[in-house]
């Protein structure tokens, strides 16, 4: 029987892709009767109309740069939907609620959060008043459905794969699981999973491989935050969909360290259609490493590249260059390592400007004397303040987004824009800057979308409104 209670679903921003969580919450509400609508702003402008109808409006906030423009959203939200009931879910919805509920946001789910956002629609449908907690962090076993994505944006608006010859590819995004088993102290899945993760069923992951691949999908990013947490359920998932559809591709995000304990693995990924996989290197100075709680080193790292390569996989990696430990001999550095291991053209630019960022709840914070290195929190920017002790690092990081942004507007190749870094980090040091070897540019499979769920956003991100 319907329920009368209008539902909004807002997605600000989820790395350029169709959001799984929308498509879940929604499965849940719709199998209840309940009417939901999406709205992805990403793609989406805000909608007066559907915010004008919606009785209970909910804000997905999986990561900080989604957190950011949700906050530039709810003033316009309030002011449009004054009545309506306001929840947010995600990684990052308890973790920010005292500064979310200054803009009329009520309800803070984090983790499974399905069962709680349900219950909250029901109440409000049935008029009931009884206390529900406004705060769960709820990160026991719930019994999945296959994501509702009807009514989301069509995944050819989303970003695409960008293969070798340069021909772009429809995306399809897939969850196999959620959470994370390791606590890497800089991650924001560790304060709200501490250690846990959740399978999501073989059937449900097939279900939604197919229904994307009916819209037009033609490779899937498996959107875990370490597809080898299960590495049985990602081997079973990965030779099910090559059986099935045997002329789709894949990526996925897998650690330093899972490369290296399921070596046996690579072959079968790379039978079945991996063309890369992003690897969260970070950095590759053991000190830093050490701090981050990666669990790999610089050594762990230069090993995992030569299976992968072994393998014919690109690895696509991470890095965190900038953070109160950087120098700018480590950055220099960490151009060399990239250079050594001929990496030029599998960094995305964007990863070489990257700064620490340390958000509420972030285990960096459980460092001993690390209240030392930084300032107080900002509720503009979401992060506790710091400057590094050597202006230089700081001005070499802003010099670094600037060649990265113009490179990005101008379609500067991988090879250039790393050529004018490594050149702006020898300037920095006041010194000459050596010849690049002499590799040739190449292209590598890679995604439109590059940014990255721990970084701060660039302006073009959070100013939508």
């Amino acid at each position: 029987m319907p329920n009368k209670l209008n539902i909004l679903l807002i997605s600000p921003y989820d790395l350029g892709r169709q959001p799984f969580a929308l498509a879940q919450a929604g499965a849940w509400l719709k199998a209840e009767g309940f009417h939901v609508e999406y709205l992805d702003l990403s793609i989406q402008k805000l909608s007066e109309e559907s915010l004008e109808k919606a009785q209970l409006i909910g804000l997905y906030l999986g990561m900080h740069t989604a957190t950011r423009i949700a906050l530039k959203a709810l003033p316009k939200i309030n002011q449009v939907a004054p009545n309506a009931t306001l929840f947010s879910f995600g990684l990052y919805a308890p973790l920010n609620q005292d500064i979310l509920s200054q803009h009329g946001v009520q309800y803070f789910f984090g983790g499974e959060s399905e069962p709680d956002i349900l219950q909250l629609a029901k109440q409000l449908a049935s008029d009931d008043h009884s206390t529900l907690e406004n705060t769960v962090v709820r990160t026991s076993k719930i019994d999945f459905k296959l994501p509702d994505r009807s009514s989301l944006p069509a995944i050819s608006r989303y970003a695409k794969l960008i293969p070798e010859n340069g021909q772009q590819k429809i995306l399809g995004f897939i969850e196999t699981s959620r959470g994370c088993k390791y606590v890497c102290r800089h991650c924001p899945v560790t304060p709200i999973y501490e250690g846990k993760f959740r399978i999501v069923p073989f059937d449900i992951v097939m279900q939604d491989i197919a229904q994307q691949v009916d819209m037009g999908a033609e490779h899937i990013s498996f959107g875990d935050p370490d597809f080898f947490n299960g590495p049985t359920h990602a081997k079973k998932v990965v030779t099910a969909m090559h059986e099935r559809f045997p002329t789709l591709s894949f990526d996925a995000t897998i650690k330093i360290e899972h490369i290296l304990k399921h070596a046996d693995l690579l072959s079968v990924l790379k039978q079945t259609g991996c063309l890369f996989v992003t690897c969260a290197v970070e950095s590759f100075d053991d000190d830093i490493l050490l701090k981050l709680d990666k669990g790999h080193t610089r050594d762990d790292t230069f090993k995992a590249v030569t299976l992968l390569k072994q393998a014919g996989i690109v690895i696509s990696p991470t890095f965190v260059p900038f953070s109160p430990w950087a120098s700018l001999n480590g950055c220099r550095d960490l151009l060399r390592d990239i250079i050594s291991l001929d990496l030029i053209n599998e960094v995305a630019p964007i990863q070489l400007a990257i700064r620490l960022l340390i958000p509420n709840g972030s285990y960096l914070l459980k460092l001993p004397n690390f209240e030392k290195l930084i300032g107080d929190f900002d509720a503009d920017t979401l992060g506790y303040q710091w400057e590094h002790n050597d202006s230089a690092v700081d001005q070499l990081q802003l010099d670094i987004m600037a060649i990265v942004e113009r490179a990005d507007k101008e379609d500067t190749s991988r090879h250039e824009t790393f050529s004018n870094i490594w050149q702006a980090t020898h300037k920095a040091l006041n010194i000459s800057t050596p010849e690049l070897p002499n590799s040739p540019a190449k292209d590598v499979p890679h995604l439109s979308e590059a940014w990255y769920c721990c970084a701060e956003p660039t302006n073009e991100h959070i100013n939508i409104f």
